[in-house]
């Protein structure tokens, strides 16, 4: 299965190749490095020349190239939801638009079955980052528990949800080390109808504490397994960076949720060239459904 995300009125992959991507968000257009971008580039290097902006890393150096008047932040409108955009120096602008799929899976998941639930939905969001999937939850009527370890990602996603008209929402924002918080709510006996989260290959909670996910991923999905409710709504596992098959995922939700009657699907992430129509490949995903 392979999920894609094409054009919108503010967002749009304009080309990929050569190792890089070119993207348009609202009236600004980024060129950043891509390594799924194996082909030859579509259009021509006049085109990309007129990039706003590009970013360049130079061994363990990087750096936005800012070529015309790029504003340090502005905002955009993105599957249904209101964006604040700004390049940072790890190469991120604050959105990843091929998550759109897995959003509006997530709400009809949610909208189609909280009647069955006698109370509120909870959704946990794991490595929640700028929140896409935490507003999309909440918007769909769900109760969710947004966590990451960066401060600033978490003040983010909060600006996000105040741009959405959503800050009313019962989202309870986390700054914590995933591993340690979820120690902490077993310890207290809380329990989630859903999972979602997001892992990086490597990082570091705001404690320091380290993240490999070569190391701690068994340890995070048996803790998602003792928070897990009697009766799971989803569990859904995103990856990037690690360069794992979905069949990875499929095997660990198989794990965690062998009691459960639900069925799985595995697949791949991608965003749609507006020219071309090829896919970029931006990932993969297991995600786990209640029957």
């Amino acid at each position: 299965m392979i999920l894609t995300t094409k054009k919108t009125k503010d967002y749009e992959l304009l080309d990929a190749g050569d190792g890089l991507k070119l993207e348009r968000y609202a009236n600004v257009v980024f060129s950043r490095p891509d390594p799924e971008a194996l082909w030859k580039r579509n259009l021509p290097s006049n085109v990309w020349d007129k990039a706003d902006a590009v970013f360049i890393r130079q061994g363990t150096r990087t750096e936005w190239k800012l070529k015309n008047s790029v504003p340090a932040k502005w905002n955009i409108d993105f599957g249904g939801y209101t964006f604040a955009i700004k390049p940072t120096s790890f190469k991120h602008v604050g959105l990843f638009p091929e998550q759109l799929a897995n959003w509006d899976w997530m709400k009809e998941v949610i909208n189609k079955n909280k009647s069955d639930y006698p109370e509120t939905i909870k959704v946990l969001n794991l490595f929640g980052y700028t929140g896409g999937a935490s507003l999309a939850c909440a918007d769909a009527g769900a109760e969710v528990c947004h966590v990451d370890g960066s401060k600033s990602a978490v003040a983010w996603a909060k600006e996000n949800a105040e741009l959405s008209g959503l800050a009313d929402k019962p989202i309870r924002w986390i700054i914590d080390d995933v591993i340690v918080f979820l120690k902490r709510e077993v310890k207290r006996g809380n329990k989630y109808d859903a999972i979602l989260m997001d892992p990086p290959a490597f990082g570091h909670g705001p404690k320091d504490e380290l993240w490999k996910i070569e190391e701690h991923f068994i340890e995070l999905m048996d803790l998602c397994k003792e928070v897990l409710s009697e009766d799971p709504l989803f569990v859904l596992i995103n990856g990037y960076t690690a360069g794992y098959s979905p069949i990875a995922y499929e095997n660990c939700l198989i794990d965690v949720m062998g009691s459960h009657k639900g069925t799985i699907e595995i697949g791949e992430l991608g965003i749609e060239e507006s020219e071309t129509n090829r896919i970029l490949p931006c990932g993969i995903f297991a995600r786990w459904q209640k029957e």
